[in-house]
């Protein structure tokens, strides 16, 4: 996945911290859902993504990955 954070805004600021907290991953999180959505992306698309990116996680971390990024997805409708 590759999904830019802009600069100018507070998620992109948080991610430049030298410490993450669950604060900062949700920020994350919900920064991957936006730009999913405003590509036109559905939350099919950015699972499969998710599950199918391997450089950081094993297979166990990504499939709880994209639960979080589906439960995600449906409290910010």
């Amino acid at each position: 996945m590759n999904y830019p954070i802009s600069a100018f805004t507070p998620e992109g600021d948080a991610l430049r911290q030298k410490f993450v907290d669950e604060e900062l991953i949700a920020a994350a999180i919900v920064g991957v859902v936006d730009v999913a959505r405003s590509n036109g992306q559905s939350i099919e698309e950015l699972t499969a993504e998710v599950l199918a990116d391997d450089a950081l996680l094993d297979s166990e971390q990504r499939r709880w990955l994209s639960e979080v990024i589906a439960v995600a997805w449906e409290q910010l409708l």
